[in-house]
């Protein structure tokens, strides 16, 4: 019988209770409105028949218990099934703090959401006849306990076993760190490497050996879709950051195996306290951009002296937030030629040359 549902996901929440959330002058978040944008987003979701909805981590803005909890009962009151894996922001210590649950603490949260057996950090679930999800955590601590994007071998030997008896469903993976790369170099750029799973070649084979098409991360705060070899990683934008948005997914498939994959992207406009939500992020963001694009420009491969980069800068002010907006084109003629092609490569251009609009509204063709 040919698959047709749909389908939501929702990341990077950021839940922030008022009273967890703390300021810093660079901060591109604007958690201020956690709460209310993901109730506006619920509003919207209730009313389209959803099969299920995804949250690709970050749930909330630094692990605290009452967001966690507060996150945990909105999500009980749910009409359809919420499946939930950890982002960087959810398990940020190894053993609770003050401020953090502890990383074995995740799961039990998240009951309800994924976690069945809460003593692992990773699981399937049948979602719809023929449907499977499978939740991934790519949060790992070194023997210094610093936190990095990676799948350990107990992780990826599971995964593998899953996948080997999963050979007639359609999988769907769900993983905070990106495993494809969403900007140019970006496993290799010094910016961009912290976003990108460690180990992603590692689970790319197996996402190929076993057929697995469809990959749905967070983490890089931007809408963009790439592919690599058939395996394509959608990764949705912060619901706290510019343009604050989420996607609804219809998957058909027909009598013949054909698939295809409709993707099509909704933003917050405003909340209550923020009428004019679009505008005033897109500004919140490019005031605090100058720390970022004076990075940016003066890390490779770039490396430019800081006074070239401090008068390139203002230029670019709201570079990050076509990039978050997804299908952006960039072009500044004034700028020194390196310079003018470097930022070019973050275009949405098909290796044709042509504009390739792919990120927020589009159908894929799924190859088999």
């Amino acid at each position: 019988m040919a698959l047709n549902f749909r389908f939501a996901v929702v990341s990077d929440l950021h839940i922030a209770l008022p009273h967890t959330i703390w300021d810093h002058p660079s901060r591109f978040h604007l958690v201020e409105v956690s709460i209310p944008a993901f109730e506006s987003v619920i509003e919207h979701l209730t009313q389209l028949d959803l099969d299920f909805l995804l949250l690709p981590g970050d749930l909330t803005q630094h692990g605290e218990p009452e967001n966690h909890l507060w996150l945990q009962q909105r999500l009980s009151k749910l009409p359809f099934p919420v499946y939930v894996v950890p982002g960087n922001h959810d398990v940020p210590v190894i053993m609770a703090d003050q401020q953090s649950i502890g990383f074995a603490d995740f799961p039990h949260y998240y009951r309800k959401f994924g976690y069945d057996n809460p003593e692992q950090i990773y699981y399937t679930h049948q979602v719809l006849p023929g449907v499977r999800v499978i939740g991934l955590n790519s949060n790992f601590f070194d023997a210094q306990g610093k936190q990095l994007g990676r799948l350990d071998q107990q992780q990826l030997t599971w995964l593998e076993n899953v996948l080997a008896t999963a050979t007639e469903e359609l999988v769907l993976v769900m993983i905070h760190h990106n495993v494809v790369e969403h900007i140019p170099q970006q496993s290799r750029h010094p910016m961009g490497n912290r976003y990108m799973l460690q180990n992603a070649p590692k689970l790319l084979k197996l996402l190929r050996q076993y057929r697995v098409k469809l990959v749905f991360t967070g983490h890089l705060h931007v809408q963009d879709i790439a592919c690599s070899d058939g395996v394509y990683d959608i990764t949705t934008g912060s619901l706290v950051s510019y343009p604050h948005p989420y996607r609804v997914f219809e998957f058909r498939q027909d009598n013949y195996g054909r698939e295809w994959l409709q993707v099509l992207s909704h933003r917050v406009e405003s909340v209550p306290d923020f009428p004019n939500l679009q505008h005033l992020s897109k500004q919140w963001m490019g005031d605090r951009s100058l720390p970022f694009l004076m990075k940016f420009l003066t890390h490779p491969p770039l490396n430019l002296p800081s006074e070239q980069a401090q008068a390139i800068a203002p230029s670019l002010r709201d570079f990050w937030s076509k990039i978050a907006d997804g299908d952006a084109l960039f072009d500044y003629p004034q700028f020194p030629q390196n310079v003018r092609h470097y930022i070019q490569t973050y275009s949405a251009i098909a290796r044709c040359g042509t504009p390739h609009f792919i990120d927020n509204n589009s159908t894929l063709l799924l190859e088999k």
